[in-house]
């Protein structure tokens, strides 16, 4: 590895007109085997710019940073050729360690040119990355493990402790390795590997083992945001066929100079041929990038293009608007790719007035099942260029209406009537279908279940970029794949396959992505929510965010979320008694009425059973009472107004002060601790002899013993028997030690719970987790 402390010269960026890998250079090949070629091409070309360690904050020159000047850090330099040499020795290595073809190897290295040499490594021959998002935290992860029997351990020494910790989850770990100069137990160093490597990778090293196109690549476990994490297999067909479609949707070639803030892009880097620019954040912390040093390193390394979540864009967009007026100079960036999470129209619109008029901004959708599915382009999202007609709405049944006025104007346009969110055309080589919404299995996908355009459904995809199965989850496989009894590839092997009980054949297997949607007439698909959270009203299924697309459209509305709450005071059979029962006569004409149980007439016999929607809002600034009371008038007029939202009228609108958002880069909002959060504001207050007060009495006993006894001893004395004075000093260590223990573990519930920081800290100290528990 080179050290490369200033700026890095244009000189690094290979010649124009160097050839990239054309879709055709793509088949029938290996990740590892494309990674040699482009060394073998290009020895000497830059292919991963890392940054050193991290900036230090000094004062004086350097760009603003939200603490003030900060130098930008040194970058380090891994040409292609370097990077091969490592990948060869690591693998000779690793073979001779004991990690072969079709080792499960947990594989934890944070984002660096050390992590990409181990992945091609362990590609090369033919051992199969086990990737978990640390960011899910530690129980998750341990569960992902436990659920794949690794065979072999890549980590640092914290992970390798929490590993020897957990001597059940990895019980069949033979081969531990330990990323730095220090072993814990019986792990070697990977110093000690290379070492191991090192005389076969002189004689040239193993050459990359031989793989079908549907042998195992990689797992990569889902975030675990909506759901249970589920480890996806990634065959060489799945991996390359994301390469094409990526390349062919968003223009990638040799040429281009990339920043990463996924390391999965990185890994499509290197199988280009471009370089690859690491940019200075915490994978973990996206959102608390420092924008100034991700300019500087766009700006250092001329960056082409970039793929980033919807949390660094909006950061990156706030800080080159309040840089200078009008466009910031970002001559090279040619093209951004956002994901991850729905990215707001309003970041778009904030990148399209400050980069480069030639830049071209998109908007991917996709899972870890299957990525990408569709793109849209800033220009068709935001309707800076001409587009055919606009996609259908939804009426209340689900079925495709004309919403009129934004018809003409980009699809972003079209959320504010509630059409949801268009995420573009499948891309090449992918077919989206919409199916009829079920929360069971669907073995078998019979002729004409598929959804006609405009109506609202589930979105299954089906093509060779979508993971075939789970691994080790058939309970998932039967929940998330279908069959297509009627697809047209049929092949002789199908029979054979059925005859013994085999897997589906990958070319009739469509996944469900648990996503609602539906395809207008142009073939554009639009998003409306996820199927586990949409909201089942007795009188119809209220999908979120067809419906928060509505609400968000109002200047005073940061954002909201649409969650379902059951309503324990109600039962069944009777009418509630906050806002889902017969009316006052202000209803929309649809014979609803906002009522508590009481007068009036229009209204018509109430909800029974379902769930109870209620709408959680997010306002921009501080709204007094007033302001927030007439607020509420108009949302609910909003929803009067428009189909999707019809009914929504009679819900309730909560205002909480800052949604819970998943703290990994995706940053998507927790709907489940919002809906916990509401049902608790509904619920009746709890009696005074209820149990849970009768549990915050046992903290409140111990602050009182601990204040009487201090004053005891004050004004009386300390008390010459021992017992009291032990009994003290361990209620106050429970009291103030124990308490003041948990304020960390508090803290996020009590943010999720809307409940501010101070009284979160005061309120732990004072009943611990008798009182945040419940949370």
């Amino acid at each position: 590895m080179t050290s490369a402390a200033t700026r890095q010269p244009a000189s690094h960026r290979p010649a124009a007109g160097t050839p990239g890998p054309g879709p055709g250079d793509l088949d029938a090949q290996s990740l590892a085997g494309l990674l040699e070629r482009n060394a073998r091409a290009h020895p000497d070309k830059p292919a991963v710019i890392h940054p050193e360690p991290a900036a230090r904050r000094m004062p004086g020159s350097g760009p603003a940073g939200p603490a003030g000047p900060v130098r930008p850090p040194a970058y380090g330099t891994l040409t292609y050729g370097e990077l091969q040499r490592a990948v060869e020795q690591l693998a000779a290595g690793f073979t001779r360690a004991g990690i072969t073809k079709g080792t499960k190897t947990v594989l934890m290295a944070p984002p660096g040119p050390e992590l990409f040499a181990l992945v091609f490594a362990l590609f090369r021959i033919g051992a199969v990355p086990v990737v978990v998002d640390p960011g899910m935290g530690v129980r998750r992860m341990l569960h992902c493990y436990r659920t794949v029997g690794a065979e072999a351990f890549i980590g640092p020494p914290l992970a390798h402790l929490v590993r020897l910790l957990g001597r059940r989850t990895f019980a069949g770990i033979r081969v531990p390795v330990t990323l730095g100069r220090h072993r814990l137990g019986r792990a070697r160093t990977l110093t000690a590997v290379r070492a191991l490597g090192a005389d076969s990778a002189r004689r040239g090293g193993p050459a990359p083992v031989a793989a079908g196109s549907d042998d195992l690549l990689m797992i990569g476990f889902t975030t675990g945001s909506t759901g249970p994490a589920k480890g996806v297999e990634y065959t060489h067909r799945m991996a390359l066929s994301i390469a094409r479609q990526i390349e062919a949707v968003h223009g990638r070639t040799s040429e281009d100079t990339s920043l990463v803030t996924l390391p999965f892009y990185g890994v499509l880097d290197l199988v280009y041929g471009s370089t690859l620019v690491l940019a200075p954040l915490a994978p973990a912390r996206v959102a608390q990038a420092d924008p100034a040093l991700v300019v500087d390193a766009l700006e250092r390394f001329a960056v082409t293009t970039m793929f980033a979540s919807p949390a660094l864009l909006r950061t990156l967009a706030d800080h080159l608007t309040a840089a200078a007026p009008g466009r910031h100079p970002l001559p090279a960036l040619r093209c951004v790719v956002g994901g991850g999470a729905p990215v707001p129209d309003t970041t778009v619109a904030a990148l399209r007035r400050v980069l480069d008029a030639d830049a071209r901004i998109h908007v991917t959708y996709g899972a870890t099942e299957v990525l990408p599915i569709t793109s849209i382009e800033a220009a068709e999202l935001l309707g800076t260029a001409p587009t055919a007609a606009g996609a259908p709405a939804s009426n209340g049944a689900g079925t495709a209406t004309d919403t009129g006025p934004g018809a003409g104007a980009g699809t972003a346009a079209r959320a504010a009537e509630g059409a949801g969110t268009c995420v573009g055309r499948p891309v090449p080589g992918t077919r989206v279908a919409i199916l009829p919404v079920t929360d069971g299995p669907l073995p078998r996908l019979a002729a004409g279940a598929r959804l006609p355009a405009g109506r609202v459904g589930e979105i299954a995809v089906h093509g060779e970029s979508v993971s075939r199965r789970y691994h080790r989850s058939p309970d998932a496989d039967r929940r998330h794949k279908v069959l297509d009894e009627h697809e047209h590839e049929h092949k002789p092997e199908d029979a054979a396959a059925a005859a013994t009980g085999g897997d589906a054949p990958s070319h009739r297997t469509w996944h469900r992505t648990g996503d609602l949607g539906y395809l207008d007439d142009e073939g554009r698909l639009w998003f409306c929510g996820r199927a586990a959270q949409r909201v089942r009203a007795e009188h119809r299924d209220l999908h979120t965010v067809r419906c928060e697309g509505v609400f968000n459209a109002h200047p005073l509305v940061r954002r909201t979320a649409l969650v379902g709450v059951t309503d324990t005071a109600t039962a069944p059979g009777t009418t509630a008694d906050s806002g889902w029962g017969t009316g006052t006569g202000t209803g929309s004409g649809s014979g609803s009425g906002r009522g508590r149980g009481r007068g009036g007439g229009g209204g018509d016999k109430g909800v029974r059973g379902g769930q109870r929607p209620v709408v959680c809002v997010e306002t921009e600034g501080d709204l007094g009472p007033e302001a927030w009371h007439r607020l509420v008038g108009e949302l609910r007029a909003l929803a009067c107004a428009h189909a999707p939202t019809t009914g929504l009228e009679l819900a309730e609108f909560l205002r909480h002060p800052g949604f819970p958002v998943d703290i990994r880069h995706n940053a998507k909002i927790g709907r489940e601790e919002l809906a916990r959060w509401a049902e608790r504001r509904l619920a009746p207050p709890a009696p005074l002899l209820s149990r849970d007060r009768a549990a915050q009495l046992v903290p409140l006993a111990g602050w009182a013993y601990l204040v009487g006894g201090a004053v005891w001893a004050a004004t009386v004395g300390v008390p010459a028997a021992r017992l009291p004075r032990v009994l003290w000093w361990t209620d106050a260590a429970l009291s103030i030690a124990g308490h003041a223990a948990q304020i960390p573990l508090a803290l996020p519930r009590a943010r999720a719970a809307g409940v501010g920081r101070p009284a979160a800290v005061g309120l732990t100290l004072l009943y611990g987790a008798t009182w945040w528990r419940k949370l």
